[in-house]
């Protein structure tokens, strides 16, 4: 039904930014929700931040919220996560995830990248 291909991972020292992009291909029945996730080792998938892409309607991980920005470019269809202050305990695998339907982190995501790794340094 397609695919989602992440890039803009990195490295970059504590207080800078790094943004993701995430490209969606085939039909975007699938993908009315898409999110970002992210698996750091040693500890439980977390969710970053999901969008709705019909209305843009947004929600954060407490931990990210003032910092991140989750956004969807419709005419691209690519999903983006603007990443500012960034701290070492975001350090981890950053995953683009898509759904159809109920558009929450909490939700069972049917699509998924391979992940972009972001390393941030103190």
């Amino acid at each position: 039904q397609g695919q989602l291909v992440e890039s803009g991972g990195g490295s970059v020292q504590a207080g800078g930014s790094l943004s993701l992009s995430c490209a969606a291909s085939g039909y975007s029945y699938w993908r009315t929700c898409m999110a970002w996730f992210r698996l750091a080792p040693g500890k439980e998938r977390e969710g970053v931040a999901v969008i709705r892409v019909g209305d843009g309607f947004s929600r954060y991980g407490d931990s990210v919220k003032g910092r991140f920005t989750i956004s969807h470019d419709n005419t691209k269809s690519t999903l983006y996560l603007q990443m500012n202050n960034l701290r070492p305990e975001d350090t981890a695998m950053y995953y683009c995830a898509a759904r159809s339907g109920y558009c929450d982190l909490g939700a069972d995501f049917t699509y998924w990248g391979q992940g972009t790794q972001v390393t941030v340094s103190s």
